[in-house]
Order: C-alpha cells, then sequence, then structure tokens
C-alpha cells in the first residue's frame, strides 16, 4: 500500500461533499464529541475559502445539485 499525506478532494461529487459534511455535524450532535463539529468547521471553513465565498454561500452552493 502507499502511503500519502494528504488526499485532494478533486474526485469527490458535491452530493458527497455535503453528506460527508451532515453527516460530521449530525454525528457530533448526536455524540455530543467536539471534534466531529470542529473537523466539519475545519472542512467548510477551507473549501469556502478555496472558492472565494462565505461558508453559508457554499453550503447553499452544494444543496443545489
Amino acid at each position: 500500500m502507499r502511503k500519502f499525506d494528504k488526499v485532494s478532494i478533486q474526485e469527490i461529487s458535491k452530493k458527497d461533499l455535503l453528506l460527508i459534511i451532515e453527516a460530521l455535524e449530525y454525528t457530533g450532535t448526536q455524540t455530543s464529541v467536539g471534534a466531529f463539529i470542529d473537523l466539519k468547521n475545519n472542512i467548510l471553513k477551507e473549501l469556502s475559502s478555496l472558492a472565494e465565498s462565505s461558508q453559508e454561500e457554499f453550503l447553499e452552493y452544494l444543496h443545489r445539485s
């Protein structure tokens, strides 16, 4: 198996990306494990920054599939 330090999101569909974000939110809320919410927030922050938009605008974009 090859080792890697980073993963590219180029091949992840908008639908799958939204599912990941929503799953992290749901899991964090249901389990009260803050690490899930933190990870969701970090992913959303980075992706919205790359898209040069606010986090809310980016989420709206993902919902418009």
